[in-house]
């Protein structure tokens, strides 16, 4: 049996490849077939390493082929050694007109779709005589993603006397790449300009256009891959002029992308190159060297194949002059500066199959990407894969933003717009990511210290709808509540809310939240962390209780409405059923159902709550409703000086407020009294999680929670140690300048023998020891210690 004569499209090399060989056509399960009749057309999807094979009945025929990538440039050039044959193009330019037997209409109906005329198209052509033997085949693989139009015309002598004569089909095979199916691409994010794989242990030079996107996937996850861009105008000049670490690192003032900030890579000019659009890892190496034959060598694998060399062999084409070490930005790449020793260390990447970066070039570019070849070291996870790049036109006008995932293993939700967005993305470009939603930091008019006196005196409005809203519900759920919070759920009525922390069985706050009672067996808990709905449904399962916990979040966002004229706005914009409680009898922690006006307005959750320590309420409505709620709250605002408050504003009411938050006063493995916390425990409720623990613990309680009134203007951080001469005795949780008290505050977590008011310690800065703020201890809150203002 003769081998096979196999066509190959390759568009990063172009024309045939007859070398390789696909002998018998290899069965497995996911072939699809298909006849293509005469006077008939086929479009097929194909996926990088896809194989199709084609065998032909009958010699002398023209097979037609066109190649449509994912784009939609018509190209045929891994076709180019076909002959062009036009006639067929023109037949399809005619479609409303043709012959049903060409399928040409259902043809024509997707390239209008793909906004593509099919006078753009190339068609190829190949004798069938190639496919007519019964040993022989041809096969194209797919060597990127792309639509395949096969295409058999009519010929003369197919019609005797107006009568059509039967002339035989081509058989299609399709096998389906296996390994795409296991590890499918991310959908594109826009028009895709072009797109290649990066094979293991190589790279590839390719040139972007200003404002084009550039989006480096990993395809089966935990795979380095080494990118570097130099500006190409520059080039042109002799100026070999690309990403430098340092620089980018000084300006940026950041390693991570945050919307409009640290999200720029510079060259030694300072010019910018590449903006971070989106980013669904989170982890990689910006400032470490592409991998090298020396230092392979040095470990004993001389002349191992490395990311250095094969840069510059692919930057060789465009006159760039090569280099034994070159820096990159290490993408994918897990790795860290040991706070001890100070030295780079790394680990298996954080990345999953189908991860990627995407960023958009700032000028001209010309840049290499490389699939890391390293296989002794855990980086590749000891097992090197591809890589692959797309680039999307200019106008794919693709949004910001970075992966959250609620857990390691859930699918990642990358960051989006909250349903406020249009409101306050007119008034500030300043937003910073709160897991899954941009929020705004601080607004253009105002800025962070007006925001804060305007909740001090008028009323300010805030989006908060990044915070986690749960339904609890069915004939279980008050069992269920009272078996995972701290407070004695029995408790409760309907209309009314309990502060309450959901802790683990060892006695840490795991979060915190807000439940509110709805009706006898309807909650809300209103969350900080995603931790809280899989530690319900864990119990739940457990107890085999019948109840329902569903996730509103996405569904429900919320405005606080806070300041001492919240109410005064709120009365002129409530509007109540007499079912509900009225807007001026609902007292702290109330709620009520609500509209706006009258009975046939905006409805929604209303709630004396907030984060601020200031008279507020918070409103929470669907999220088709969230602009017109929006206009409605400043409307009935304008007269008493609503304005807009940002998270910054927010930072320093809260301290001053001593209001704990998830990741500074609590979390991990810190108890409640060690958080300040131990309020929200009720001793009454005999079963809640953790409760044996916490009891043990509240016998000798090694640190409590105390405020810090501290000298001089300089601020300390979250994490700075607290010291009595040379011991080591707490840790700041949280720090602010007070605009109210006009000083540097802190809470801090330190020794319980120390927490007596006016006790002097210093915080230690410069590694602890060369550099001292002194401190004295003082209790919490700073201000409004009776909280008489939020109770008022």
């Amino acid at each position: 049996m003769a081998d096979a004569t196999t066509i190959v499209w390759e568009p990063t090399r172009g024309g045939l490849d007859t070398t390789a060989h696909y002998p018998g056509f290899p069965q497995a399960d996911s072939i699809e077939t298909l006849l293509l009749e005469s006077g008939g057309c086929h479009w097929i999807n194909l996926q990088a390493g896809d194989l199709v094979s084609m065998q032909a009945d009958q010699a002398d025929r023209e097979l037609l082929l066109a190649a449509l990538t994912c784009d939609n440039t018509a190209t045929g050039a891994a076709l180019s050694n076909i002959p062009y044959q036009p006639e067929f193009m023109q037949q399809l330019a005619v479609a409303e007109n043709a012959d049903e037997r060409f399928n040409s209409m259902a043809i024509a109906n997707r390239l209008q779709a793909r906004q593509i005329q099919p006078d753009e198209l190339n068609f190829y052509s190949m004798n069938t005589t190639l496919l007519s033997d019964i040993d022989q085949h041809a096969v194209i693989k797919a060597e990127q993603n792309y639509s395949l139009i096969v295409a058999l015309p009519a010929t003369s002598s197919q019609l005797v006397d107006g009568s059509e004569q039967s002339l035989p089909a081509i058989s299609i095979s399709i096998q389906r790449n296996q390994k795409d199916t296991e590890h499918p691409l991310p959908e594109p994010l826009g028009p895709v300009q072009r797109e290649f794989l990066v094979s293991r242990a190589t790279a590839y030079a390719y040139t972007v256009k200003k404002g084009e996107y550039i989006q480096i996937i990993d395809v089966e996850g935990r795979q380095c891959s080494d990118f570097m861009a130099m500006n190409t105008t520059a080039l042109a000049a002799g100026k070999e002029r690309y990403i430098d670490s340092t620089v980018s690192r000084s300006l940026a003032v950041g390693a991570y992308p945050q919307p409009g900030l640290h999200d720029k890579f510079y060259d030694q000019d300072m010019q910018p190159l590449l903006a971070v659009v989106q980013d669904t890892a989170g982890r990689h190496d910006t400032f470490a060297l592409a991998c090298t034959e020396y230092g392979y060598a040095e470990r004993g694998f001389p002349g191992h194949v490395n990311c250095s060399d094969n840069i510059s062999a692919a930057y060789a084409k465009y006159g760039i002059q090569p280099r034994r070490a070159w820096p990159a930005i290490n993408f994918f790449f897990n790795s860290w500066i040991d706070p001890n020793s100070h030295q780079l260390g790394s680990d298996e990447s954080w990345s999953r199959p189908g991860d990627y970066v995407l960023m958009q070039a700032l000028t001209d570019l010309t840049c290499v990407s490389t699939a890391c070849p390293d296989d002794i070291d855990p980086i590749n996870g000891w097992n090197p894969t591809e890589i692959h790049v797309r680039i999307y036109r200019p106008d794919a006008d693709i949004p910001r933003s970075v992966a959250y995932r609620s857990l390691p293993e859930s699918t990642p939700f990358m960051s989006t717009e909250t349903p406020f967005h249009p409101r306050t993305s007119a008034l500030t470009k300043r937003f910073h990511n709160a897991r899954n939603y941009w929020v705004p930091q601080a607004f253009d008019s105002t800025g962070s210290i007006a925001e804060y006196w305007n909740c001090r005196n008028k009323v300010t409005v805030q989006d908060m709808s990044n915070l986690r809203k749960l339904d609890i519900y069915g004939p279980d759920a008050e069992r269920l509540l009272q078996l995972a919070l701290t407070r004695d759920i029995s408790r409760l009525s309907v209309h009314r809310g309990y502060y309450a922390l959901l802790c683990s069985e060892q006695g840490a706050v795991i979060d915190d939240g807000t439940l509110f009672r709805l009706a006898p067996q309807l909650f809300r808990w209103c969350c900080g962390s995603d931790e809280s709905a899989r530690q319900l449904e864990e119990i739940a399962r457990e107890n085999n209780l019948k109840v329902w916990v569903k996730d509103l979040t996405l569904k429900l966002c919320n405005l606080a409405i806070q300041g001492p004229k919240s109410r005064e706005l709120l009365q002129r914009l409530v509007f109540t059923q007499p079912a509900q409680p009225e807007l001026n009898n609902i007292k702290w922690f109330g709620c009520a159902i609500a509209r706006s006006h009258d009975r046939n307005g905006i409805p929604f959750m209303l709630t004396r709550s907030g984060f601020t320590g200031e008279l507020g309420y918070e409103l929470f409505c669907d999220h088709r409703d969230a602009l017109a709620l929006w206009d409605a709250v400043f409307a009935a605002g304008e007269e008493l000086g609503v304005s807009a408050m940002g998270g910054e504003a927010l930072e320093m009411l809260r301290v001053e407020a001593a209001l704990m938050i998830n990741g500074a006063e609590f979390g991990g493995d810190i108890e409640p009294d060690e958080a300040g916390l131990g309020f929200a425990i009720d001793m009454r409720n005999t079963e809640f999680a953790g409760r044996e623990a916490i009891e043990r613990n509240r016998l000798a309680p090694r640190k409590q929670l105390v405020g810090l009134l501290i000298q001089g203007d300089e601020l300390p951080l979250h994490g700075d140690h607290i010291f009595m001469e040379r011991q080591l005795v707490g840790t700041v949780t949280s720090a602010i300048r007070s605009p109210e008290l006009q000083q540097v505050i802190a809470m801090a977590r330190i020794a319980t023998e120390l927490a007596e008011p006016g006790t002097q310690l210093e915080i230690g800065k410069l590694d602890g020891h060369m550099k001292r703020l002194r401190a004295s201890v003082c209790a919490l809150p700073f201000i409004d210690p009776q909280r008489v203002k939020a109770r008022q």
